[in-house]
């Protein structure tokens, strides 16, 4: 188990106000579990802009009647196919699917599989929701 070190942290009454209404809400036992989450945060968005390796998922709800939208999304996962680790399909109701996407790469490769999927007309809605494996590439 790494050390534990204890550093001070000041801000203003109000932002100090407003950091513990967002610890209570999300059920933090403490503010050092809640910051510890927000450095965590705030390293993963600074390794996704170094492109480094990113894991995550790809979810899309779309309109299964629109015309040759499930080719083209799966013929996208194919193209891409170094970066898509596994796929899954849920109907949802008679007119809407939900496909969820498990994504693992240079997370420009992964924002642009995300993108590619996300651009084709019938998807309703979607969101690539990624984090870091901590791991550098070369």
């Amino acid at each position: 188990m790494s050390k534990i070190a204890r550093f001070g942290v000041s801000m203003d009454d109000d932002l100090l106000v407003r950091f513990d209404r967002l610890c209570k809400r999300r059920k933090y036992q403490n503010r050092s579990e809640a910051l510890r989450d927000l450095v965590r945060d705030a390293l993963v968005r600074d390794e996704w802009e170094g492109d480094e390796e990113i894991v995550g998922t790809i979810t899309l709800v779309y309109d299964h009647h629109t015309r040759e939208l499930s080719d083209s999304l799966t013929q996208v996962q194919h193209d891409h196919f170094e970066a898509i680790l596994a796929n899954l399909h849920v109907h949802l109701d008679h007119d809407n699917c939900l496909e969820v996407i498990a994504v693992r790469g240079r997370a420009s490769l992964v924002q642009q599989v995300a993108d590619s999927l996300l651009a084709k007309r019938g998807v309703k809605h979607g969101r690539l929701s990624a984090t870091t494996t901590g791991r550098r590439l070369k």
